[in-house]
């Protein structure tokens, strides 16, 4: 059964009820109004009637009209007016005898009577109540037909407006049913912005990040294969070279430069592609200062200026390390050589992108690879790897941390990917200042509180 059908059975039976509803509420309305309206009337009157009694004018009463009844009883019940033995609107005895100086109703089947005591006698007015019935059963009669004549017109409504106002979402239904690998494009709507219109909003929103993520991976492997065919091509030339002439050393050693790089290239895929996958580290108690001296250690000639106070961080030391080699190798690699790079360790208030580096104090424009993220109120610990190289373009910049965009040193276009991943899968965030003759990459990690450390 479609939504269409089943909406339609649930308006149709919504709408059985409220008709039965208003049928039963309009009988039992007028019913019990013309009851209540009788037990009105006849206590007015038989209050009439008793002060009359009281007061001596009983010559007065009226003891039957067109409508009421009036009668006497005994203080025992026994009836004293009339005297009519064939008389069906009698009060019984047990009634009469419970009889009060206020009046009180009797209600049977075909009347209605109201009594009250008076001096030496019980008095009562009765009314027919058949016409009542009689009426009941007119208005029953014409709710019914009139039932029977707007059900169906009803069901026709309810039909013609559930197909009008499903027609958008049975068009959005067919559209999404259209979509697959194959097609991608995003659903037209022109309705407002309501149920339909956040749902098929955030379909398309589904629909687009997936578009994106299948061009980014068929960006990717268009760029790794192109990464890696240049490479394993120049490497096949130089081995048919050795082929040829064994003993050449230049041709030996640019054939290992190549290995060297395509090893590199492939294990900085691997590594982007496993932190995309695991979002999760190995966390241990890291001393920040060790950990940078050993990464500055590979490289001899870096220089290396470190704070008075401990810095300690909670995170994958072995990750760590190698967001650090990549800063480093990127900054020998730009600036030409070790001695015109220098790693500075402090403690920060909170990431920003003119951090307070106690070492230097420049005013550069600056970037930041999580410019979105909203940095909690800690302190963090921060390192920059600042270099005297030519610096980055201004156009490279915004593109600087995404895969295969190489700056000025070269390389394989993955380590500051790699970099960020690191840094954002620790909490941290990593920025980027540069201008003319230095080049500096700012590091932000939370340091360990002393409750992580207990």
């Amino acid at each position: 059964m479609s939504f269409r059908t089943r909406l339609i059975v649930a308006y149709a039976v919504l709408w059985v009820l409220i008709l039965l509803l208003t049928l039963a509420v309009a009988f039992y309305s007028i019913s019990f109004g013309l009851y209540g309206q009788v037990e009105r009337s006849l206590t007015r009157y038989v209050s009439d009637l008793a002060q009359l009694y009281a007061s001596g004018k009983a010559g007065e009463v009226t003891t039957r009209t067109r409508l009421v009844n009036v009668t006497l009883y005994s203080q025992g019940g026994q009836l004293i007016y009339p005297t009519d033995p064939e008389f069906e609107e009698r009060v019984p005895r047990n009634y009469i005898r419970d009889a009060s100086d206020t009046p009180k109703p009797f209600y049977a089947n075909n009347f209605i009577a109201i009594y009250q005591r008076i001096p030496g006698a019980i008095i009562a007015v009765s009314q027919d109540t058949r016409y009542i019935e009689a009426i009941g059963s007119s208005v029953r009669n014409t709710l019914l037909v009139g039932m029977a004549f707007l059900l169906p017109i009803g069901g026709l409504f309810i039909v013609f407006a559930a197909r009008v106002a499903l027609v958008p979402l049975h068009r959005a239904a067919q559209e999404i049913d259209r979509r697959g690998p194959s097609n991608l494009s995003p659903i037209a709507y022109t309705g407002p912005r309501d149920d339909l219109g956040v749902m098929v909003e955030r379909v398309n929103e589904l629909l687009r990040e997936l578009q994106e993520a299948r061009d980014r991976e068929r960006a990717f492997l268009a760029e790794v294969s192109h990464e890696l065919r240049t490479p394993l091509t120049s490497l096949n030339g130089y081995l048919e070279r050795l082929s040829r002439n064994p003993s050449s050393a230049g041709d030996m050693d640019r054939a290992k430069r190549t290995a060297a790089h395509l090893t590199r290239l492939v294990g900085d895929l691997l590594a982007l592609a496993r932190g995309e996958a695991e979002r999760s580290v190995n966390a241990h108690i890291v001393n920040l200062s060790d950990l940078l001296r050993q990464a500055v250690n590979e490289y001899p000639g870096v220089g290396l200026k470190l704070p008075g106070e401990l810095l300690e961080v909670l995170g994958d030391p072995d990750r760590l390390l190698q967001l650090a080699r990549n800063l480093v190798s990127n900054a020998v690699r730009a600036a030409g050589g070790p001695n015109q790079v220098q790693v500075r360790v402090w403690q920060e208030k909170e990431p920003t992108d003119h951090p307070s580096d106690p070492y230097a104090s420049q005013d550069e424009t600056r970037i930041t690879s999580t410019p979105e993220m909203p940095s909690p109120k800690q302190p963090w610990a921060a390192f920059a790897v600042v270099d005297s190289g030519p610096g980055i373009a201004p156009e490279v910049l915004p593109r600087l941390f995404t895969r295969f965009a190489r700056g000025p040193e070269g390389g394989t276009g993955l380590g500051l990917a790699i970099a960020k991943q690191i840094a954002e899968a620790h909490g941290g965030q990593i920025r980027v200042a540069s201008r003319p003759g230095e080049t500096r990459f700012t590091v932000f990690l939370p340091l360990l509180s002393e409750a992580e450390e207990e």
